[in-house]
């Protein structure tokens, strides 16, 4: 009978398959255009680009910070409506994008738009898809959703780049239909189980928080994470494309793409089974590592390198997303909310650190040093985090963590 309901237990159910193929139409859609809004609002609309970069700026601030409304939002309306109102804001934006290709300000608009609608709906849709579900079960459907989106996120740019500059009103008029499509097939979702419930997630009678053995903050876990992980994000290809080629960059980018889409969801259940504290270890010694091999140069040290960037990020990302599940009483979408803010944070610290890092070391003439300065700074991080930990545990706590 156990062995029946452990098989019954790894199924997806019908909204959580759609959620899933959702979730990664949805990206295919936003990744088809976004990666390219620096081109289109400086090429083709003639914005400087200190306006541009400040418009970015904005949209990616809205983006994560705005996380934080979707508890909020969910809580007044449920999971499904405020998916349906992200995707309609996301839909209204992106069909806005046709007449703003000849004007700044309804581009502009467009954007902010289409931010706020991902901002409202990465944290509800993340929400319905463990809505209900049993604690075992999140950590195969959380890296299953984060292998749909990376897989959209991969796709995307190479679909939309036959168009993206020679028919750009043609791409966004795709996108449009697309989300509206998606949008009606979300119409179509049951209620959540919070939704026909109450919004306010019960905590288990019988499971212990882990919050006050460990001490460890899962929302400046994330910050530091994302920080540390933004670097190589970023500065890649300012560092790769002169020493190898923007072709093997290319290559190093769908390759990590396609790493991460198959790996996590094979290793999620051991990320899930790791202690918290062994998982910042491993997942910032692989940071760490695979920095000093990037730092290392030349192709094979920039593909391995790329590789254990993989891996930290499925280890850190995941386990941080299921320990702020575990540490809270709040609705899921709230939690997912606040992870996301926690990102914001981390990728805009990592933006400014690392441009006056980056422009020191190739200032000293060694590009080597900024990676060498990123790898000490993961090797760091955890031990930080653990003192963090110590300093906050009660002394009987500290005794039966051990």
């Amino acid at each position: 009978m156990r062995g029946e309901r452990a098989g019954a237990g790894r199924r997806f159910t019908g909204p959580q398959r759609f959620l899933l193929a959702g979730s990664f139409l949805i990206t295919l859609g936003s990744f088809a255009v976004l990666p390219y809004m620096s081109v289109l609002l400086h090429q083709r609309l003639g914005l400087g680009l200190g306006t541009v970069g400040f418009v970015l700026a904005v949209a990616s601030l809205i983006q994560f910070a705005g996380g934080v409304v979707a508890g909020p939002v969910t809580g007044r309306i449920g999971l499904r409506r405020a998916m349906l109102l992200a995707l309609a804001l996301r839909t209204a934006g992106f069909a806005a994008f046709v007449p703003g290709l000849t004007s700044p300000v309804l581009a502009v608009g467009a954007l902010l738009l289409v931010s706020a609608g991902a901002a409202l709906y990465l944290p509800a849709n993340k929400a319905y898809l463990v809505d209900g579900a049993p604690e075992a079960d999140r950590p195969r459907l959380l890296s299953a959703s984060s292998s749909a989106f990376n897989a959209g996120m991969a796709l995307g740019p190479p679909a939309a780049a036959p168009l993206v500059m020679g028919s750009p009103g043609v791409l966004f008029s795709c996108v449009t239909v697309l989300f509206a499509l998606v949008g009606a097939g979300h119409a179509l979702l049951p209620p959540g189980a919070a939704d026909r419930g109450g919004t306010r997630r019960a905590a288990a009678p019988d499971r212990v928080p882990d919050a006050p053995r460990t001490g460890l903050s899962p929302f400046v876990a994330t910050v530091l994470s994302v920080y540390a992980f933004m670097f190589f994000q970023h500065y890649l290809a300012l560092y790769a494309v002169p020493r190898t080629s923007a072709a093997f960059y290319g290559v190093v980018l769908a390759g990590y793409a396609a790493l991460l889409v198959v790996a996590q969801p094979l290793l999620a259940e051991r990320v899930a089974a790791l202690s918290y504290p062994a998982a910042l270890r491993w997942g910032f010694g692989a940071m760490a590592a695979g920095m000093a091999a990037i730092g290392a140069g030349g192709y094979a040290g920039i593909a391995v390198g790329g590789a254990l960037l993989c891996l930290g990020e499925i280890v850190l990302f995941l386990k941080n997303d299921l320990e702020a599940l575990a540490r809270s009483s709040a609705a899921p979408a709230s939690v997912f909310g606040r992870q996301r803010l926690a990102a914001g944070i981390g990728a805009f610290a990592s933006g400014v650190v690392g441009g006056q890092l980056y422009g020191a070391a190739e200032a000293a003439g060694s590009a080597r040093g900024f990676w060498a300065a990123v790898c000490l700074q993961c090797l760091l991080l955890p031990v930080l985090l653990l003192r963090m930990r110590t300093a906050r545990e009660p002394e009987g706590s500290r005794a039966d963590a051990a």
